[in-house]
């Protein structure tokens, strides 16, 4: 549904958001946004990191999560069914089955169909202990428990989609994992803060193109998300020879790209790293319970 008339390439859109701890707010704003994107024949919205709510610190974080069956996500399932859209929603705070136990949460990218309905939840496997002297210090280890499992691509619309999130950028093991069980097109919904998203975001997404020779989708948070947080905005689109084709412009918005299968498919073929890796020399990049593409 919604991904324009037949011979067009499927249209993707990325929203970037300035998310703060106001729940009903931020709702209010991603909604916005994906019917914006639905009006525009998009096949795919993705949503950032953290597009529920950036809590001012872990208390706060903790206190507002969320399990999956929950009234957030629900929500977002009408959503998608009134959109007929597919929801990439790159990093809610998930109450698991464990919180009882844990008080810890997840970070989870969840995977939602035109019908609304649950197709993949993948939880966070890396997650973001930084100190930058003077700069930022962040601790994601101390409130959220790490993911266990690196999930198989996802069949959509618009290509077969390998879900990541935010700080899993720095560990090219799980795009190559992703790109050898058949992913097309990567995602890193993310929240980078300034510093660090001024020195590696693009770099890195382009990086990750590159070397996967898949599309990368990076929805970004943007902007002051609360009185001791800025994020570094830039969310955009790479091609799978790691060009640019669209980047979101300064605070909350959308930008689009077409994905184009067979240009990614042309670019394997004229240069096939996949083929020319040596497993016998440094081992194969895989995940348990991904089998190679065909």
């Amino acid at each position: 549904a919604m991904a324009g008339p037949p011979g067009l390439k499927p249209l993707v859109a990325v929203g970037q958001v300035t998310s703060t701890p106001d729940k009903e707010l931020n709702f209010t704003a991603c909604a916005g946004l994906v019917r914006e994107a639905a009006g525009r024949g998009a096949a795919i919205v993705f949503l950032p990191e953290g597009f529920d709510y950036i809590g001012r610190d872990a208390a706060q974080t903790l206190s507002l999560a969320e399990g999956l069956d929950g009234d957030l996500m629900g929500r977002y399932a009408d959503l998608a069914r009134d959109c007929g859209v597919w929801l990439s929603l790159g990093g809610f705070h998930e109450r698991g089955r464990d919180w009882p136990t844990t008080q810890r949460i997840y970070n989870c990218h969840a995977l939602l169909d035109p019908a609304g309905r649950l197709v993949a939840a993948y939880r966070k496997t890396h997650l973001c202990d930084v100190e930058l002297e003077g700069r930022v210090t962040m601790k994601e280890s101390g409130f959220t428990n790490p993911g266990t499992e690196i999930l198989a691509p996802v069949s959509t619309p618009a290509g077969k989609l390998g879900l990541s999130i935010c700080y899993d950028l720095r560990f090219p093991e799980i795009s190559l994992a992703l790109r050898r069980a058949g992913a097309e097109i990567l995602t890193y919904p993310s929240a980078f803060t300034v510093p660090t998203g001024s020195a590696h975001w693009e770099v890195l997404l382009r990086a990750r193109a590159i070397e996967s020779q898949c599309y990368v989708v990076a929805a970004a948070q943007s902007g002051k998300n609360h009185e001791s947080r800025t994020s570094y905005g830039h969310s955009l689109v790479v091609d799978p020879w790691g060009a640019v084709v669209a980047q979101c412009r300064e605070g909350p918005g959308l930008c689009y790209a077409e994905i184009d299968l067979d240009y990614l498919h042309r670019v394997r073929r004229e240069i096939p790293v996949q083929g020319h890796r040596r497993p016998d020399l440094y081992g194969t990049v895989a995940a348990a319970g991904l089998a190679p593409a065909p």
